[in-house]
């Protein structure tokens, strides 16, 4: 029986790199990685990367994975839900499909396609990794679907990793900071510019995210809070009124 990782997200950004670091790992006979750049995915294909062009926006494509997976014979050594979407903007400011983009990307399909591996998931050595944000510790004016759903996001993984502590599959939430990707043009919707500044200073390097998110996924950890500046604004978000945080976290 193939032994495969399945990694969304997988042409850019902390996603690319879990590819990068898992292509030469033996633990998995095979890697799918799911992602809408077709070029992108054809450069990264070879005999073990599998790849699979599909938009998470769009809830047929989710349908699609699970049901290839239903088909093909094999075992899910792990689960990397790596793909996000963001837009910067009001919520009286953002149209339908941008709401409902976001969250089809960053929940929906999120649970759905861990919904639909548990099944094929080995007892005792699986493992599932999800990428929140530490915009989901607190409510963000400016980037409110955003950092909803990425609280969802934390607060499924957390749960999801008591309900499979019999099962002993670990459940691994990620909560990094701003990440050096095109994640902030998309967000921003080219007005990059206006965050320049602060995002540079926070931003960190995804292969330094998806090392750690492996590492902490080895050790069992249900929550990896990376960079110092987000370990902050985790502390602040438990012990600081929120009134008084949110005053000064407007984007």
């Amino acid at each position: 029986m193939t032994r495969i990782a399945l990694i969304t997200g997988a042409t850019s950004g902390i996603g690319r790199e879990f590819v990068n670091l898992l292509k030469d790992d033996p633990s998995y006979d095979e890697l799918w990685i799911v992602g809408r750049n077709e070029r992108a995915l054809e450069e990264a294909s070879d005999g073990r990367i599998i790849p699979i062009k599909a938009d998470l926006a769009d809830p047929s494509s989710t349908d699609r994975i699970i049901a290839r997976i239903r088909s093909a014979n094999i075992t899910v050594g792990l689960l990397a839900n790596c793909a996000g979407l963001g837009y910067r903007s009001a919520v009286a400011d953002q149209s339908s499909d941008m709401i409902s983009s976001m969250l089809d990307v960053n929940a929906k399909a999120l649970t759905l396609l861990t919904n639909g591996c548990l099944p094929y998931m080995e007892d005792g050595s699986s493992k599932i990794i999800n990428i929140a944000s530490s915009a989901g510790f607190l409510p963000q004016p400016g980037f409110a679907v955003y950092a909803a759903s990425k609280s969802y996001v934390i607060s499924f993984g957390r749960a999801l990793a008591e309900e499979l502590k019999p099962r002993r599959i670990t459940v691994t939430t990620v909560c990094p900071g701003p990440v050096e990707t095109g994640f902030q043009e998309v967000a921003t919707q080219g007005r990059e510019r206006e965050f320049t500044g602060l995002w540079k200073t926070l931003s960190v390097k995804p292969a330094d995210v998806a090392r750690a998110s492996l590492k902490a996924s080895s050790r069992g950890r249900s929550v990896l809070v990376y960079g110092f500046s987000q370990k902050l604004l985790h502390f602040a978000a438990k012990f600081i009124p929120h009134k008084w945080i949110l005053s000064v976290i407007k984007w």
